[in-house]
C-alpha cells in the first residue's frame, strides 16, 4: 500500500483514540467531583444529643423536653394530659429552647 493511504486510515483511529481518552478524562474528574458533592452533603445519621445534662430525669420528662426542643416543636396533646413528666419537660423544654 502507498504510504498515503496508510497514514489517511489511521490518523481517524488516532483522533478517535484521543477522544476517547478525554472523554474517560472527563468523566473521571465529573465522577471525583460528584462524589465531594455527596460527601458534603446531608447525612442521614441521627442528630446529636442536646447539649444539656438530663441525665438524672425520667424518660418522659427527657421525651416532653425534647420534642419542645425540635424544630419544629412537636407537642404530644394526649401524653401531656396524662403524663406529668412529659408535660413538665416540655414546659421546661419550651421556656429553655424557645428563649434562644
Amino acid at each position: 500500500m502507498p504510504p498515503e493511504i496508510l497514514r489517511s486510515s489511521t490518523a481517524p483511529d488516532r483522533l478517535r483514540s484521543k477522544r476517547a481518552a478525554v472523554a474517560v478524562v472527563v468523566s473521571g474528574a465529573a465522577l471525583l467531583l460528584t462524589g465531594c458533592e455527596t460527601m458534603s452533603g446531608r447525612s442521614s445519621a441521627p442528630p446529636p444529643p442536646a447539649p444539656f445534662n438530663l441525665s438524672g430525669y425520667s424518660a418522659g420528662f427527657k421525651e416532653g423536653y425534647a420534642d419542645a426542643c425540635a424544630k419544629p416543636a412537636r407537642r404530644n396533646a394526649e401524653r401531656s394530659k396524662s403524663d406529668v413528666d412529659y408535660s413538665m419537660g416540655w414546659s421546661d423544654g419550651e421556656s429553655v429552647c424557645r428563649g434562644r
